[in-house]
């Protein structure tokens, strides 16, 4: 169950022979506060949080509340380490001080967790999470109030490389890139041949370009969005004021591309770009141009997916091919085994 800051997202999967079935799915936005629907980044009320999980889950006609849900932004971090071997005992303290070192906020006030990725003789690897307890705790209580008991808290990226790892393997010598561009934050997340996964959540994403597009035309937020969903006609060249306001989430990418590629000494052939903003017409186009590497619009649950749909009472197709690209933090945490 991935909820989001402007919609609620639920992928129910069963595994098969070839890889997954998908037994339930559905999304449903968030209603916004009526005090904040004129702001970008707007907090919403917690009472429709939990009534679009609630209404989500019944129109997915999901059964279990049981769910695995996920955190991001600035008070989420993703770190890999490397000691010198180390015993067993002492392996959780080295974590702890690595990543009170490397974490951009105070993991004393927080959870830290770790997995340990290889180990020889001399050296010990691993991929360690930190999250504060304040944005843990605020997902626990969005699904607690729509009496979900979440069971696991992952990280966006994590899951949407999991979910990437299931819909095609990774080319040997290449980095996998997946951008998910939601309405509040922007995540990249990269895998290469280490298979230490490299995340990053960038604080510019949907609403900030809206807002941007806003002031540059001085419409308001409402018709903007309108107009990116096809459903106002734009009176304006949307294309280049889309352009411009992409341009900071343009250059914060092409940076972070560069600096992976030379960190890593890796190439990476293409970035799989999704989220409920990839659906924006133009957008992808507007990437492919302007990104240093090919941007192509990612749906976990198209023709070549692993994923396999059966239309029936639970669940329609037509859900998730028209809003797959949404869906894919949601894919990941439903491939994750308790």
């Amino acid at each position: 169950m991935d909820i989001g800051s402007s919609s609620v997202k639920v992928v129910q999967l069963r595994r098969n022979g070839r890889g997954y079935t998908v037994t339930a799915a559905g999304i449903v936005p968030i209603q916004p506060d009526q005090d904040a629907s004129d702001q970008v980044g707007g907090h919403h009320l917690d009472a429709n949080t939990a009534r679009a999980i609630s209404q989500c889950l019944q129109s997915a006609e999901v059964q279990t509340r049981l769910a695995v849900c996920s955190v991001c932004g600035p008070e989420v971090a993703v770190r890999d380490f490397k000691f010198p071997s180390l015993p067993p005992e002492e392996l959780e303290g080295a974590v702890t001080l690595e990543a009170g070192q490397s974490c951009p906020f105070d993991v004393a006030d927080g959870v830290i967790d770790y997995q340990v990725t290889s180990q020889d003789q001399s050296s010990i690897r691993g991929v360690l999470v930190a999250a504060t307890n304040a944005v843990i705790g605020e997902k626990l209580q969005f699904a607690k109030k729509a009496s979900v008991d979440c069971i696991l808290m992952d990280i966006d990226g994590l899951a949407l490389l999991n979910c990437l790892g299931e819909y095609e393997p990774r080319q040997p010598g290449y980095a996998a890139a997946i951008l998910n561009v939601g309405h509040s934050y922007t995540t990249l997340a990269i895998v290469g041949d280490n298979e230490l996964p490299f995340i990053r959540d960038m604080a510019y994403a949907g609403d900030h370009i809206i807002e941007q597009i806003a002031a540059q035309t001085g419409q308001t937020i409402d018709t903007v969005t309108g107009i990116l969903s096809g459903q106002q006609e734009c009176q304006f060249d949307l294309r280049d004021h889309l352009e411009k306001a992409c341009e900071r989430l343009i250059i914060d990418v092409n940076e972070t591309l560069r600096f992976y590629t030379a960190q890593e000494k890796l190439s990476i052939a293409k970035v799989h770009v999704c989220g409920g903003f990839a659906l924006v017409g133009e957008f992808i186009e507007i990437l492919n141009r302007r990104l240093a590497v090919k941007a192509v619009l990612w749906n976990p649950f198209d023709e070549n997916s692993k994923f396999e749909i059966r239309d029936s009472k639970f669940i329609s197709a037509d859900i998730l091919q028209k809003n797959g690209p949404a869906m894919a933090v949601a894919a990941g945490l439903a491939t994750r085994s308790i």
